[in-house]
């Protein structure tokens, strides 16, 4: 059986609880959490081989460029 390889970005995030948050931003949906940064890593490695089988079609990631953050006032 052949294996195809992929190379997603992941955004990792810490909660208010202590928790890392980890996001696929190219996979819609695609998520987990962990008590550490070892940790949501491993799972998200299953989150996204779990959405990939869900899709129909072959993932196209984005090219990553970078990560800002931006100050609103409201």
């Amino acid at each position: 059986m052949k294996r195809n390889v992929y190379n997603f970005t992941v955004l990792l995030e810490q909660d208010e609880d202590g928790w890392y948050v980890a996001k696929v931003p190219d996979i819609q949906g695609c998520a987990t959490q962990g008590k550490s940064v070892e940790e949501a890593l491993e799972r998200v490695k299953e989150a996204i081989r779990v959405c990939l089988e869900a899709e129909k079609d072959p993932p196209q990631p984005l090219k990553f460029v970078s990560v800002q953050q931006v100050e609103v006032k409201v």
